[in-house]
This record gives structure tokens, sequence and C-alpha cells, in this order.
């Protein structure tokens, strides 16, 4: 047994003091206990939380980050930032993938994420040439996590036409396409791949109502075997009225009317539901994947939280785009759009209770169900990712307790965490990891060569 101890540690039951952690081979808690004798103890961390579940990401993305941020002709929204996409993972080829995907891994642990829902959609080579393996690139997000250490839930896209209704995909999707038979193919090959990476998950991602058939997406659905199932859904207004105009029902409200939504289901975005939707959705038991930064980047709108938070909806956060990696930046961002729109603070809030928390507490549980992790708490036959706070830290020196979160939340960001713990294994000290130094060369050296492209 491994074990750890620290000062301060958030528990299920709450903070606690001089907490020893046993860690089992397999990096899973075995035992837990508080108010140990601290007498010779050497100290791994003053203040210990569970690590944060990222529960959407489309890896390759981060090297675009900055490249679209200038005005388009015509309406310059997600339609046209989703162009310059195309354009850009035009050029992408395997090894590139794996640079990227590796320093966004090691970005996301050091700014206070232990596990990843990769939304994998790029699938094949330029003009959409398959591969000899339909898992090529898979491959390299798997090797990306293992170079880093992150945990990861892999969530290869089912991604067959261009819009509602079963339109032809268009020629700048062909990297992305897959008839049934071949996502088969791709599952097959994940799943091989995935047998040597200790507690990693292999779910599906139906891209999106527009990309699938309804026939298709019932499916790949049998294709699941234990993993979760990750969808966008309204994320634009465009979206909805098309949806409308083929179904005559909202995107959400048809998902939830045909297609058994329940547990296992992560619906990203969720951004334009009405009162109704976002009622029986909170009752589905699903989890809504908010992405505060990237929705704001993209201009798509605000989820409709307070009342989400109200009916008791489960949800959790990822950083999507990556235009910005910070896990308390885009928990600081789902909270801040809900007092914008309704003009007053605190609101994504347990009665009398601290914001910090219960935004923290929220988004490690749905995050951990929506990854299908056992993840999210530090307590026996969970996996020991945690997080390590400087008490020392400018905002966090002289508090206590819950309001720790809410200095890291508020007032703080990546900087607040000093280490990181994947499955017991120590992949952040003094803020930096372990191999960043070997990771970020690889990604300098792609980046140089990708934008000469």
């Amino acid at each position: 047994m491994r074990k750890l101890f620290f000062k301060n540690a958030l528990l299920p039951g709450g903070w606690a003091r001089n907490v020893n952690i046993e860690i089992d081979a397999a990096g899973m808690i075995a035992s837990v206990t508080k108010d140990s004798d601290a007498k010779g103890r050497s100290v791994d961390a003053a203040i210990a939380v569970s690590g944060l579940p990222n529960v959407h990401s489309h890896a390759f993305q981060r090297a675009m980050a900055g490249l679209a941020e200038f005005d388009q002709p015509g309406k310059d929204d997600f339609w046209s930032w989703r162009t310059t996409m195309y354009q850009f993972v035009a050029h992408l080829t395997p090894d590139d993938v794996l640079a990227i995907a590796a320093q966004l891994y090691m970005e996301m642990l050091e700014a206070g994420y232990t596990s990843v829902g990769e939304f994998h959609y790029l699938h094949h080579q330029r003009h959409g040439v398959f591969y000899d393996n339909p898992a090529e690139i898979a491959e390299r997000i798997i090797e990306a996590s293992h170079n880093t250490g992150i945990g990861l839930t892999l969530l290869p896209v089912f991604y067959a036409h261009g819009d509602f209704g079963g339109a032809e995909s268009h020629e700048n999707q062909q990297r992305f396409i897959n008839t049934v038979d071949g996502f088969a193919r791709l599952l097959e090959g994940a799943r091989s791949a995935l047998k040597t990476t200790p507690g990693a998950v292999l779910g599906i991602a139906p891209h999106s109502l527009r990309a699938v058939a309804p026939s298709e997406l019932r499916s790949i659905i049998k294709l699941r075997v234990n993993g979760p199932i990750h969808i966008h859904i309204a994320e634009q207004i465009k979206e909805v009225d098309d949806c409308l105009g083929w179904s005559g029902e909202r995107p959400v409200a048809w998902l939830l009317d045909h297609m058994g939504v329940d547990e296992n289901w992560c619906l990203i975005h969720a951004t334009h539901m009405n009162g109704a939707e976002t009622d029986a959705l909170a009752k589905s038991g699903a989890v809504v994947g908010l992405c505060p930064s990237t929705e704001a980047n993209l201009g798509d709108g605000v989820f409709n939280g307070a009342r989400y938070h109200q009916t008791g909806g489960r949800w959790a956060v990822g950083s999507d785009s990556h235009i910005r990696i910070d896990a308390a930046e885009e928990l600081r961002g789902y909270e801040y759009s809900q007092r914008l729109i309704k003009h007053a603070r605190n609101v994504i809030c347990a009665e009398a209770a601290s914001t910090g928390r219960t935004l923290f507490d929220a988004a490690v549980s749905g995050g951990a169900q929506a990854l299908g992790r056992k993840t999210g708490a530090l307590t026996p036959g969970f996996a020991a990712d945690i997080l390590a706070l400087d008490e020392d830290h400018r905002v966090l020196v002289g508090k206590y307790g819950d309001q720790w979160l809410d200095g890291w939340i508020f007032s703080g960001g990546k900087d607040c965490i000093e280490g990181v713990w994947v499955r017991g294994r120590k992949v952040i000290e003094g803020r930096e990891h372990v191999s960043r130094q070997m990771i970020e060369a690889n990604f300098r050296r792609c980046m140089t060569d990708l934008l000469a492209r």
C-alpha cells in the first residue's frame, strides 16, 4: 500500500484534518483515516480535494486556439468558426494529434482536471481516405493519455451526414464520416488498444442529431457495451430551428421522446432548451456537459442553469475547443453567466452554502457519472485522483474549508494547484507536469511545422 498524508482533505462527510489515505496497486483508495497521528509524518499536501473530470474535449482544437479571432465576412458565428476548423483539421497527421493531445492533457492536469472525455471524431486521412487501422488516430489519443497520466474516457464519434434528415455530408467533413459497420470496426480497434490502459473507459458519441439519422443512432447505441453515450445537442439557435423543420420537435425534446435518455447519457451544451425540456432533462438522470469558455468564445448562448439547478439536474464541465484550460475558470464562468441573466449573486448554490463548494461538488459528481469513472470522492473504492491546493497562495492563505474552494474558483485559478495525483501516481509536482519539458518541446516542433504547411 502506498500512503499519502494530508493536513486537510475534503471527504464525502466534509472537511477533515490529518487524513491518511492508503492506495492499492491499481491506484484505488483502499482506506481513509481522519484525525490520524501526525507526529513524525511527512505531509504530502496541506489541502487535498478530488480531481475534476473534463467531460468534453476535442484535443486537436487546442492547436487552433487563437486562430479564429478575426472578423470573418458575413455573420461571424459558430458556423463561420466551424469553416476555419475544417480548414485547419485538413492538415493534421496522426503524429500531430499525438503531440497536440499530450500538450493538452498535460495542461489539463496542471489546471485541475484528472480525467478527460475525448469526443474523438478525426478518424481518416485527408479527403476521407481510410487508414489501414481504423483506430490509427484513436491510438495516438490513447498514447497521449499514457504519456501524461490523465484518466481517459475515449468517446469515438459516429458522424454520417451534413445536416438533419440524412443530408449528404460536405467535402470538408470526410475525415469524420463513417458507416455503422465502419464505426463498429473503429470501436473494436479502440477497445483492443485500451486493454493496456488501467482505468480506461470506452463509450460512444453520436455527433449530433444533424449528423446522425435516427436509424443509425439506434444501431450504434446497440454497439455500446458499458460506457457512456455523449452527444452534442441544442448548441445553436439555427440547430433548434432546423430540428423543428425536420421533426416538428426541438432537439432535446426529440431525444428525450425517442431515445430513452437516462443516467448513461451526457448531453453536451443543451444551451437552447425551453422550460419543459429543462425540467424533463433534469428528471431523466442524464448529465449536461457545460463548456462555458467555449460557449462564450463561439457566441453560443447561455444555459438555463438556475432552473436546471432548482429541479435537481446533474451537470459537469468540459473545455471543448480549449480556447482556455482552467477548471476553476469553467466553474466561475458558469456561475457568472447565471448572475448576468438573473441580476443576482450566488445563483448555483445550495441553501446557506458556499457557492464554490456547490459548484465543485456538482462538477466532480456529474463528471464522474458522465465519464463512467469511479472517481470524484476521496473514499475507499474510488480512484486516487487528488488535487493539492497551496495553502500559502495569496487567495487561500488564512482561510479554511469551503473558503479554500471559494478562493480557488472565484479569485484564483490553476496557479492555486501545486500537486496532482492520478490513480495514486504524482504527475504534477511544484505546479508543473513531471514530463513538461519533453511534452512541450514536441508540441513546439509540431506547431512550427504545422503552421508552415
